[in-house]
C-alpha cells in the first residue's frame, strides 16, 4: 500500500484559442496530506477537471509547481508524466470506459500490461483487485453483463490494481442511481481509511461530498473557501 501527499503552488493554467489566452487557473494553492480524502466542488467551468489534471500528469501548468510526493510534475516532459502516472495515479471517471469485448478481469489487468510482470503476478494483482471491490465472481463478465454500479466497480478495480499513491475521481456516482452511488462511495472511503490511498474527488452533489474529509470549492480558476467534515475525521496514513 502506498500513498503520497500533494502540493500546489501559483499555479497558473491558461489555454490558448484562436491566439486569445483563455485563463482557467489563476495563482493556485492547494496542500492535500498523504492519506487524506479532499472533495472539490464548484460550477462548470470552474476548472475542477483541468485541476485533476495536472495533479494526475494529463497536463502541465502553465506556471506554478505541482507536486506529488517526490515527483515535480511541472518540471517533466510529456513522456516523464506518463510513465509516472502510469506508476502512480488511478483514475475513476463518470463513464467507466470499459472495453466492451472484454471480461471484468481483462479489463482490470490492462494497467499492468505496461509492465515487466509475469501473468501469475498479473492474475493475483487482478483477484486482489476484484476481491477489494466486492466482483470476485464476477470476474468472466463482459460490461454488457453488469449493472452500472458493478462496471464502476470494475474501474476502481482497474484504477487500484496497480497499487497507485493518489486516486483521483472525476464524478464518479454522476451515472448512478442514488443507492449505488452510496455504495461506491463507500468503497472510495475504504480505500481511504484501510487502505490509506489519498483521493480527490471532483463532484456536484453534497451527499458524495460528505464522504470526504475536506472540502473545497473552486470557483473562476480559485480556491475561494473550504470546509472541513466533522463528521469524517480528517487523518493521514504513512506511506507503506
Amino acid at each position: 500500500m502506498s500513498s503520497a501527499d500533494i502540493e500546489l503552488r501559483n499555479v497558473r493554467k491558461v489555454y490558448q484559442k484562436d491566439r486569445i489566452d483563455i485563463p482557467v487557473l489563476e495563482g493556485l494553492n492547494l496542500d492535500i496530506a498523504a492519506g487524506e480524502f479532499v472533495v472539490l466542488m464548484g460550477p462548470s467551468g470552474s476548472g475542477k477537471s483541468t485541476l485533476l489534471h495536472l495533479i494526475g500528469g494529463l497536463d502541465s501548468p502553465t506556471a506554478g509547481m505541482v507536486r506529488v510526493g517526490d515527483a515535480r510534475l511541472e518540471a517533466m516532459s510529456e513522456r516523464e508524466r506518463t510513465s509516472w502516472r502510469s506508476r502512480h495515479v488511478g483514475f475513476i471517471f463518470q463513464m467507466y470506459h470499459l472495453v466492451p469485448v472484454l471480461t471484468a478481469a481483462q479489463n482490470v489487468e490492462l494497467p499492468l500490461l505496461l509492465f515487466k510482470m509475469s501473468s501469475t503476478e498479473r492474475r493475483e494483482r487482478v483477484e486482489t483487485a476484484l476481491n477489494v471491490v466486492g466482483l470476485a465472481d464476477r470476474t468472466d463478465h463482459r460490461p454488457n453483463q453488469l449493472s452500472g454500479g458493478q462496471e464502476q466497480r470494475v474501474a476502481i478495480a482497474r484504477a487500484i490494481v496497480t497499487d497507485p499513491d493518489v486516486i483521483l475521481a472525476d464524478e464518479p456516482t454522476g451515472d448512478l442511481d442514488a443507492k449505488t452511488s452510496e455504495e461506491i462511495l463507500n468503497l472510495l472511503n475504504v480505500l481511504n481509511s484501510d487502505m490509506g490511498k489519498t483521493i480527490l474527488m471532483v463532484t456536484h452533489d453534497p451527499r458524495a461530498a460528505s464522504h470526504g474529509q475536506r472540502t473545497v470549492h473552486l470557483d473562476k480558476g480559485v480556491l475561494e473557501r473550504e470546509e472541513i467534515n466533522t463528521a469524517r475525521p480528517r487523518m493521514a496514513a504513512t506511506a507503506s
